[in-house]
Formats: C-alpha cells, sequence, structure tokens
C-alpha cells in the first residue's frame, strides 16, 4: 500500500483537505459539540447586560493609572514574584496572612487551574445549576464530568440534593458561587458548612460578587482544610483589567501554582492594581451606591405586570417575564431600544423566560423601566 501524498485526502491522495476538514479530523469531538462562551458587546446605549460597575473612575485615579503606566518598563518581563501586590491585595480585601495567594488572568483561568490541577479525565466536577457556567465548560476542556445540582424552582439551595449528589460522585472539585451566578442568591453559611463536611475533594467558594453581599468566607481562608476563596475585581469597576485572587490554604495553593502559565499577570494590570488599590475607597464607594440602588429597582420592576423578581445579593436582579410576553421577546424589545440585558436563549431550561438586569446609574434604571411600562402595556 501507497501512502497518501503530504497534504492529500489520506484516503485517495487527492486534492489536499480543506482547513475545515483538517480541523474536523483533528480536534477533539468533544469540542467540536461545544459552543463558544458568548461575550455581548454594544457600543453605545445602556448596558446591563455583564454586571459590569456603570461608574468611571474619577479623574485623580486615572492620573494615578496613567504615572503608573507611563514608568512600567514594557520591555522586561512582569517579575516572578508580585510582593507588592500581593501585600496590596491582602490589605485592600482583607486577605488572612496565613492564607497563600495565586493571582490568576480574571478567575477564569484560575478556575480552569483547578480543575486541571485536580482532576484525571473522567473525574467530577459539581455544583449548582443554574451557576457560573465556567464550571462547566472548564470540566469539559479537562476531561472531567461535570454534574450540575438543580436549585429549586425558587432558585434556592438545594442541600439535600447537594449532599446526595456528593454521595454519589464523590467530586474532586465544587464549585460554589456565593453568590451565585445568574439567580442572585447567597447560601447560608450552615449548608456551606455542611457542603465542606461532606465533600471528599476541594470545595472552591467563589466570591466574585461579594463586594454587594452580607458576609464572607475569607477570614477562613487559610483554616479550611478543603477550601479556597475565589476573587475577581471584575465587578467593582476594574473588568477590563483581567486579574483574579484564590486564596486558601498554602497546600493547596503550592499545587495549583505549579500550572500557572509564566507571566500570567503582565506589568500593566500589575501597575494599575497598585495604582487603584491606593484608591480603594473609591471603589467601595461605588460598590456601596450600587448596593443601596438594588432594592429599589428590585420593587420597580416587581411592581410591572406579570414579572417575578428573585432575591438578590449581587449587582444584578434576575427576573422572570410570565404575563404577556415572553423573557425573549422583552428582551429583543429592550435591544430596539439600545438597552442591553442579558436573555438566556436555548441555555438551562430553569431560565427560560428569565432575564438578568445589571445594576446600572439611577438615569439608567429610570430609561429601563420606562421603556419596560412602554413595552408590556
Amino acid at each position: 500500500m501507497t501512502a497518501a501524498a503530504p497534504g492529500r485526502g489520506p484516503a485517495d491522495g487527492g486534492p489536499p483537505a480543506s482547513a475545515a476538514e483538517r480541523a474536523a479530523a483533528t480536534i477533539r469531538p468533544d469540542i467540536q459539540a461545544l459552543s463558544a462562551y458568548a461575550v455581548g458587546h454594544a457600543d453605545d446605549g445602556i448596558k446591563l447586560d455583564a454586571m459590569e460597575n456603570p461608574y468611571g473612575l474619577p479623574d485623580e485615579v486615572r492620573d494615578a493609572i496613567a504615572a503608573a503606566a507611563r514608568a512600567t518598563a514594557l520591555n522586561r518581563y512582569p517579575a516572578a514574584h508580585h510582593d507588592a501586590l500581593q501585600a496590596a491585595v491582602r490589605a485592600a480585601f482583607g486577605v488572612p496572612d496565613a492564607a497563600a495567594l495565586l493571582f490568576g488572568n480574571g478567575s477564569d483561568e484560575l478556575i480552569s487551574l483547578i480543575v486541571q490541577a485536580c482532576c484525571d479525565a473522567g473525574d467530577t466536577v459539581l455544583s449548582p445549576v443554574p451557576s457560573f457556567v465556567m464550571f462547566e465548560m472548564s470540566a469539559r476542556f479537562h476531561h472531567a464530568r461535570f454534574v450540575g445540582v438543580p436549585l429549586t424552582p425558587n432558585f434556592e439551595l438545594d442541600l439535600p440534593a447537594m449532599l446526595a449528589a456528593i454521595r454519589a460522585h464523590r467530586p474532586k472539585v465544587v464549585f460554589l458561587a456565593v453568590p451565585n451566578n445568574p439567580t442572585g442568591g447567597r447560601w447560608t453559611d450552615a449548608a456551606i458548612d455542611a457542603i465542606l463536611a461532606a465533600a471528599p475533594g476541594l470545595v472552591v467558594i467563589d466570591e466574585a460578587y461579594q463586594p454587594f453581599a452580607d458576609g464572607t468566607w475569607m477570614p477562613r481562608a487559610a483554616t479550611l482544610p478543603n477550601a479556597v476563596v475565589l476573587r475577581t475585581v471584575s465587578k467593582i469597576g476594574l473588568a477590563g483589567l483581567r486579574f483574579g485572587y484564590l486564596a486558601g490554604p498554602a497546600p493547596w495553593i503550592t499545587e495549583i501554582d505549579k500550572l500557572r502559565p509564566p507571566y500570567n499577570v503582565d506589568v500593566l494590570t500589575e501597575a494599575v492594581m497598585l495604582a487603584v488599590l491606593r484608591h480603594k475607597a473609591v471603589l467601595d464607594e461605588q460598590a456601596a451606591r450600587l448596593r443601596d440602588s438594588r432594592d429599589g429597582l428590585a420593587r420597580a420592576l416587581a411592581a410591572l405586570p406579570g414579572v417575578i423578581v428573585y432575591p438578590s445579593s449581587a449587582n444584578f436582579l434576575l427576573a422572570r417575564f410570565s404575563g404577556k410576553m415572553s423573557g425573549n421577546a422583552v428582551h429583543q424589545a429592550l435591544k430596539t431600544r439600545k438597552i442591553r440585558v442579558r436573555n438566556f436563549p436555548g441555555g438551562e431550561p430553569a431560565l427560560a423566560d428569565c432575564l438578568r438586569i445589571s445594576l446600572g446609574t439611577p438615569d439608567e434604571h429610570a430609561a429601563l423601566l420606562t421603556a419596560l411600562h412602554d413595552i408590556l402595556a
């Protein structure tokens, strides 16, 4: 038998295979079956779809950032250790001195590193669902098996079902978003303690939305034998930086750190973080302003015909539209008015007719409510 000529079809030695054919024969089938993470984009209008802080940084902070960027040596690689940034993050976010710290290119990278470090092919990653989609996607990327435990119909944690799933599947990693995205609920400390006691592997407490909630697990980050606390700065006004951090006992952090790509935190990110954290009070004030606006927007949305608003401890609200128009129809009607909110077409069935609405400025809330009154009239 004569081998096919290089660059030609393997079966008949014909013309070179197309890029699509070669990709289909080479890329893992499970990856081909996935859909890429959808990132919304809007150049104008009102953007309430990505849980971003709608308030910009004041001029004095921008000036500090500009000075820090100007002084940064872009011709040099980042330092191997980020001692100054570690100290600043500990001071700004209350990370215990005894907890080890690991920085990531956003929390997404850290989620991926955790799964990669803990899971062999076929091992289980477990989380309530619906929750942050990257928990499941990272599991699939690394050949782990994802088990989702449905929330109750009111989007509360089903603790008996969680404990039963832990017993049945013995997960290497349990992800708990606290508060949960996209529902906004914050699981009780007692429920999390029960999960910690039952879990055979690592429990990741993802506190991406902690600045808008009461309570945190960070003070216990050094003492929990099977848990780490995951954070990001994306929700407090620094989404463009892509900076996350993981705090926990050194035996966990040291092993996960072995998988971290070199130079994953670039010199500009480090410089800007150091500059902004000297003005942390600005971020705290903006977060408090958003948190204080949440109940008023929730009441106004719940007063609309056919709208159910679920309790939230985050910087967004989840609302179900059950009246004359479906959630998707309301989403499209808002989009034509250049108001962006998040819908879930073809995704988790429990989120049918739900829209996730990020907290914005008072003017943005007013425009949203005016539009919804018109749409639902």
